[in-house]
């Protein structure tokens, strides 16, 4: 196995990741960018096919759905794209028998993320991988939810690395991280929750909480949703993550999902 950590920054002027979870007027976007969605880009970079046939997964997932990634936003408000909300209309018969059908989506505003790959070189799949996004190149056009939403890349980096199970002491979190704290019952005491952090700088500090797409559930052929944070505190070394990634060039840590 010949492995490589490398990150490239995907920026559009818009986004939308749709939440399933919407009524018919109303359509909502997942704010970071998910691992589902991910792949689709990846794959599209290179050459990897999408859906095609109905109750059949797409190639780029069937293909990819291993790949570990790491997902880190850029530009944002702690955690939060700026949104804007899109009226469409839809005059197709086989959409609104007939009438006219209107519909909004909550689009994201020039979302942007650093993403972390964990490349084998010695698969194929990841080598042409590796070497079309260190070159800029792409097969399909990717995108940010929807088609017309255009995506880029740049900012090719590689990084030296080492899997932790757990770090020395506390430590800074670059990317998004699945929450792994122990839920008693139903509810959630947050006051043992925070009390594993402790504020890494001056400025006013923050948590981003999200319940997003992780991978499928492929029996159901539905998300398998995971509880994300991110955050501009410090962990406290107790707080266990797995897939801990630790960038030994800055001393920084990524969890890999």
């Amino acid at each position: 196995m010949m492995e490589k950590l490398i990150s490239v920054d995907f920026k559009a002027d818009f986004g939308f990741f749709r939440k399933p979870d919407a009524n018919n007027t109303v359509n909502l976007s997942y704010n970071m960018l998910h691992k589902p969605a991910l792949l689709g880009i990846l794959g599209a970079i290179i050459g990897l096919q999408g859906y095609e046939k109905l109750n059949e997964f797409p190639e780029y997932y069937l293909k990819l759905k291993n790949l570990k990634v790491g997902i880190e936003p850029l530009n944002h408000d702690q955690g939060n794209f700026l949104k804007t909300v899109i009226k469409y209309s839809n005059t197709v018969g086989y959409a609104n028998k007939g009438t006219t059908f209107l519909t909004e989506e909550a689009t994201l505003i020039k979302p942007a993320y650093r993403v972390y790959l964990l490349l084998d070189l010695e698969n194929e799949i990841h080598k042409k991988l590796f070497n079309n996004l260190k070159q800029g190149k792409t097969v399909f056009v990717p995108y940010f939810g929807k088609n017309e939403h255009f995506a880029w890349w740049d900012e090719f980096e590689e990084y030296p690395f080492e899997m932790r199970e757990a770090p020395s002491g506390n430590y800074q979190m670059k990317t998004i991280f699945l929450r792994e704290s122990v839920v008693k019952g139903n509810t959630h005491d947050t006051s043992d929750e925070f009390d594993l952090f402790e504020v890494a700088s001056a400025a006013m500090p923050y948590f981003f909480f999200e319940k997003s797409p992780i991978g499928f559930n492929e029996k159901l052929r539905q998300y398998e949703l995971g509880e994300i944070v991110y955050t501009s505190v410090k962990l406290k070394s107790e707080y266990r993550l797995s897939n801990l990634v630790h960038l030994t060039s800055s001393n920084e840590f990524i969890q890999l999902i």
